[in-house]
């Protein structure tokens, strides 16, 4: 980080350590527990844009100007998000947890760090096509205020209406994806239908409690930026938030297995990493 002295990299992980731990005492934010490596590049990046050397700058500037903060976090919290992203996932979710979703009254499902939202927009598309989203509840979450600002509004940028209808019919998609949404000035609307049944607001995964039973939990590619002590946390939430019988769904790099909650679920589709709660 020091361009002009070599680094210590037990004083830089010291520095790093009291930024994340400024970060959570001022404003509530807690990356503490985030994969050091992940954590480092970013702040790093972050230290050449503001033109300081070191952590402990950066800690007092973020301190005294939460614009600065806004920034940083924004680097903290990068979305990785497509509308029926990994589209084998939603056609395994149509083919496989579709037919449990009929035979149950109402379903709630939970998108955990969803996000610009894309997630559960494909969500709502995926159960209007399959005659379910009138009796399912979706909630999207996130850390971000400003991702859920986004999401709220269902605004997408018509230059990636391509990958993404590209996405929609290898999920298992009926329609003509054009119709699901309004272009205008460069920029896609989602129809207000799609919105009706979709909460957005902000959860911490890390701070925050379970809210709601849910029949099915979509975390996807979150975990995977935590320490081995944070996911186990994040598991036991899941696992607290889930209806027996609930499907939990990881990205295709995450896993159950090795987790406190392992013998809790059944492998449902392992491919797909779709895992059931059995007790």
């Amino acid at each position: 980080m020091n361009l002009h002295n070599p680094v210590d990299p037990e004083l830089e992980k010291l520095e790093i350590s009291l930024l994340l731990e400024g970060i959570f005492r001022q404003y509530g934010y807690d990356f503490r527990n985030y994969a050091y490596t992940s954590v480092k590049r970013r702040v790093t990046h972050r230290l050449q844009l503001e033109g300081f050397d070191t952590a402990t700058r950066l800690l007092d500037g973020v301190l005294h100007d939460p614009e600065m903060f806004h920034r940083l976090l924004g680097d903290l919290v990068i979305p990785v998000t497509e509308m029926f992203r990994d589209p084998e996932t939603f056609q395994a979710f149509r083919d496989g947890i579709v037919p449990e979703l009929r035979k149950l009254p109402y379903a709630r499902i939970w998108h955990a760090g969803c996000s610009t939202g894309e997630e559960p927009y494909s969500m709502a598309i995926l159960l209007e096509e399959e005659g379910l989203l009138d009796k399912t509840r979706i909630y999207g979450t996130d850390i971000s205020e400003g991702a859920l600002e986004q999401a709220k509004d269902g605004v997408m940028p018509l230059e990636r209406m391509q990958l993404y209808t590209q996405n929609y019919q290898a999920s298992g998609g009926k329609r003509a994806f054009s119709e699901y949404y309004v272009s205008d000035h460069g920029l896609v609307l989602m129809k207000p239908f799609l919105r009706k049944n979709i909460v957005f607001a902000r959860h911490n995964l890390v701070t925050d409690r379970s809210f709601n039973e849910f029949q099915v939990i979509f975390c996807r590619n979150v975990m995977i930026y935590f320490d081995t002590v944070l996911r186990e946390h994040v598991h036991r939430l899941f696992y607290e938030s889930l209806a027996v019988g609930g499907f939990l769904v990881l990205g295709n790099k995450e896993s159950i297995s090795f987790t406190p909650m392992a013998e809790r679920y059944e492998v449902f589709d392992d491919a797909n990493r779709i895992y059931r709660k059995v007790v």
